[in-house]
């Protein structure tokens, strides 16, 4: 039972750590996608003007860039959870 009011009130908290990781990912990649390409604004799938190359690097580059803070974040949660807890989260 306790660890199901453990699961129940960290739940909230692992929601704001999914947002903040997110937007964490997405200023990070504007700031690599600026330094690899030289342009502020990264390629968007639906533009005309952009070829197949770039929109998939860019792509690929956001991708892993969300998966490693992702990692990142859930690692370091799990590794606070047990801190306060006393076990890993399951």
């Amino acid at each position: 039972m306790a660890r199901l009011v453990e699961k129940v009130a960290l739940k909230p908290v692992n929601v704001v750590l999914g947002i903040a990781a997110g937007a964490v990912a997405g200023m990070l990649f504007k700031q690599v996608w600026k330094l690899a390409a030289g342009e502020d604004d990264a390629p968007d799938a639906g533009d005309e003007e952009r070829g197949w190359g770039e929109v998939l690097a860019a792509a690929a580059l956001q991708g892993a860039i969300f998966a490693v803070v992702k990692a990142a974040v859930q690692r370091g949660g799990a590794i606070g959870t047990k801190r306060v807890t006393g076990h890993w989260p399951d």
